[in-house]
């Protein structure tokens, strides 16, 4: 932090904002991913993994699948573990359809997965890439189901967030505590 502080510039309390920023986005977007999981889990046929080595599954065990909320979301490394992991859910069921998911796919797409991760091929004939509305419409039913949960999603969290309303709230900020943290550190030293 130093660094960064004393060669870019910025104050230690703006890059514990830009940090903290960047963290509430990372938390907001696993949080996502997890929304999609649980709705996709709701579909009449299929469930949710819970720490299964899926995100979703079909009861029959003819799909399992990898959520990703966005398409950038996956480094190499957890790019290969996924495949791998798709690949050995497709081997154990001889007949199961394997995917990773991604939700916000720059384009409506499937097609099944191959290519090179971390110098190594990879290919299996039952390990797929799909996008968000292509995976919804397929567990659906329905073509436009990510279109209509898009639509509705407004009313929804305002309907959430009236029932929430009054709860009490933390009166200590996070960069309150990350900076009487950083204090009582730097007096140790």
């Amino acid at each position: 932090m130093t660094f960064d502080s004393k060669f870019n510039e910025i104050s230690e309390e703006d890059l514990l904002k830009i940090e903290m920023a960047r963290q509430i986005d990372k938390s907001v977007n696993n949080a996502i991913g997890t929304f999609h999981e649980e709705i996709l889990g709701g579909v009449k046929g299929y469930s949710h993994g819970k720490l299964s080595g899926y995100d979703i599954k079909a009861d029959d065990d003819s799909i399992f699948a990898e959520v990703k909320n966005k398409h950038n979301t996956m480094n190499s490394s957890s790019a290969e573990s996924a495949f791998q992991k798709l690949a050995r859910f497709a081997d154990d069921n001889r007949q199961a359809k394997c995917y990773l998911v991604q939700i916000l796919a720059k384009k409506s797409f499937e097609k099944k997965w191959e290519g090179i991760i971390n110098g190594k091929e990879y290919s299996h004939s039952r390990v797929y890439m799909i996008s968000g509305d292509k995976f919804y419409s397929m567990l659906t039913g329905d073509r436009n189901a990510l279109f209509k949960l898009y639509k509705i999603l407004p009313k929804a969290i305002d309907d959430f967030l009236k029932n929430i309303e009054g709860k009490s709230e933390s009166e200590t900020s996070a960069l309150t505590d990350i900076s009487e943290n950083a204090k009582k550190t730097i007096e140790i030293f």
